[in-house]
């Protein structure tokens, strides 16, 4: 990446870590075998590949067998949400992979407060007894507020304890998208209480459309892509072994260097909203002020176009974006925004700035200088 460039999208994308591109490579060439094949050498394609599986597993305290590999997080999402028939519950500030899911079931979308919290016990009000799913995300991807998963896992389980003793055998799962939590605060599955967890190599310093759904073995899914019977006959297709290694490598860093790297995020993202709070007293930060990702400022500018300062930064050499990639790119107002009850002004002047590897001090210290001149520029603009 051009050292000039000062990039701020890591939670659109991150580039892939070289410790986990120099454990795929081999996978290209030398190791191309197909794992399903009998022969030897595809036999030891396949140990590494079940290998990289059970990393995997480890890293979020689960069990290899309960793994099942995708083609990105939004297909583990839309794999979690056609294995169940019934009615489901999530959050108005979800990501649009699973607002879309959520849209193909009778759905209840529950609100969250200003700074972006789930009220526990506004899922345990919108629960039915046709309830089959809640998901929630473990940290939102716009604003980066973390949801109390504990606490609404504690509601979930006291409805599924209420069925069994009525001898009632609905299920009732809780799945989280954890794609934004990873490598910077805790994905184990035990203490977060989940049933089903996503997370994205793509958001995590590996390889990109590759993915996992995690789901205890007490969740009945079905697949979505049928063929060979590969991944347990839950996802068919010859196995992505290059992918799957890469995916491992990644998340063991970050899984191991975890706790170091959001003292560090959090510093720098401190450094760089009181910096342009000090130069713009009147701007808007969304979410919650300590339940939020180390790495994440959203933060807003009133009257000002979020869209000409991003195009305006980037002429500039700062990448930086007004909401989650999937929004930006069909130009609407973030939903999320509108959820947490942001005035269209407010929203509409709003940038998402998101830390991680790529950015240290000395990035900060450039994108601080630039921020406010190209704000102030565009303030000036639109004032007349």
């Amino acid at each position: 990446m051009d050292s000039e460039l000062i990039y701020l999208d890591h939670a659109a994308a991150t580039p892939l870590d070289e410790r986990a591109l120099a454990a795929m490579t081999r996978y290209f060439s030398d190791a191309f075998y197909n794992p399903s094949s009998p022969y030897a050498l595809a036999v030891d394609v396949r140990r590494d590949y079940e290998e990289a599986k059970h990393i995997l597993a480890m890293c979020i305290g689960g069990k290899a067998d309960d793994i099942t590999i995708t083609a990105g997080a939004t297909e583990s999402i839309n794999l979690m949400f056609a294995s169940i028939r019934g009615h489901v519950v999530t959050s108005a500030i979800e990501h649009h992979a699973v607002l879309a899911a959520a849209a193909k079931h009778e759905s209840t979308l529950v609100p969250v407060s200003s700074k972006g919290i789930v009220d526990p016990a506004s899922v345990a009000d919108a629960i039915r007894p046709d309830t089959q799913l809640v998901s929630i995300a473990l940290a939102n991807n716009e604003i980066g507020t973390i949801q109390p998963l504990r606490e609404i896992a504690e509601v979930v389980h006291k409805e599924r304890q209420r069925r069994f003793e009525a001898g009632d055998e609905t299920p009732l799962y809780f799945h989280t998208d954890a794609s934004q939590g990873v490598g910077q605060i805790d994905v184990n599955v035990a203490r977060l209480g989940v049933d089903a967890m996503t997370i994205n190599a793509a958001k995590i310093y590996g390889p990109k459309q590759v993915a996992f759904l995690w789901a205890q073995h007490t969740v009945r899914l079905q697949p979505l892509v049928v063929g060979g019977g590969q991944e347990r006959g839950l996802r068919s297709g010859t196995e992505n072994v290059a992918g799957v290694v890469g995916f491992a490598t990644a998340l063991q860093l970050g899984v191991d260097h975890k706790n170091s790297e959001a003292k560090r995020l959090a510093r720098l993202r401190d450094t760089l909203q009181s910096e342009l709070l000090k130069a713009f007293p009147d701007a808007v930060v969304s979410g919650h002020p300590k339940k939020r990702l180390p790495g994440h400022l959203h933060v807003s500018f009133a009257g000002i176009d979020a869209e000409r300062l991003v195009f305006a930064l980037e002429t500039r050499g700062v990448m930086v974006a007004t909401g989650s990639a999937c929004a930006a790119n069909k130009g609407t107002r973030s939903h999320v925004l509108t959820a947490i009850g942001l005035e269209p002004l407010v929203a509409d002047g709003s940038l998402r700035l998101t830390l991680g590897r790529l950015t240290n001090e000395q990035t900060i210290s450039r994108a601080v200088v630039i921020l406010i001149e190209v704000i102030t520029n565009e303030m000036n603009r639109s004032r007349g």
